[in-house]
């Protein structure tokens, strides 16, 4: 017998969840406009990723699902899928490493990673309009050279406050006790 992964979630008959998470629900109907099934594991991983406070690789989401929800395979096919159609933002740590974030309707978010301990930190809602204008300009700028749908990837890398200032602890001589 093949088990179906298919759902009874209120949302695939297009009715809404009491109680459901609402950037669930909004995440749930953009996969509906995309021509997306509703299964159960895409509603468990988008459940995880609206939960989640930082952008999150696909192992520790993969992680954070719990035995048995699904298998990494799944993880990684419905995180793609969510990508594709800008459900879910990637972004990347300074090693490489793709991590994940929900992005529906709100700006985006830009953040600044620690070369040191691999956690990132929003960035203050200030720089990141900044950010947002000067990208906007550039994307009008090649829209008017003829490029069509642009898009871009900006990240931040650096040594965070707390790592540099243990650091500069670590490098003080420490008194010499006889």
């Amino acid at each position: 017998m093949i088990a179906s992964t298919q759902t009874n979630h209120p949302l695939a008959g297009g009715e809404t969840a009491s109680g459901s998470h609402p950037t669930v629900e909004i995440a749930i109907g953009q996969l509906k406009s995309a021509g997306l099934r509703i299964t159960q594991p895409r509603i468990t991983i988008l459940t995880a990723l609206a939960k989640s406070v930082r952008p999150t690789s696909i192992e520790q989401l993969h992680g954070e699902l719990g035995a048995g929800k699904c298998d990494l395979v799944t993880v990684y096919r419905c995180v793609a899928a969510f990508e594709k159609i800008g459900v879910v933002r990637r972004a990347f740590l300074h090693d490489g490493k793709a991590i994940y974030e929900l992005n529906l309707g709100r700006p985006t978010r830009y953040h600044v990673v620690c070369k040191t301990t691999n956690t990132t930190q929003e960035l203050d809602e200030q720089s990141s309009a900044t950010l947002r204008r000067a990208l906007s300009q550039i994307d009008d700028t090649l829209s008017a050279k003829g490029y069509s749908e642009v898009k871009h990837l900006v990240e931040f890398f650096g040594h965070s406050p707390s790592v540099r200032h243990r650091s500069a602890r670590q490098a003080q001589p420490h008194p010499i006790v006889r």
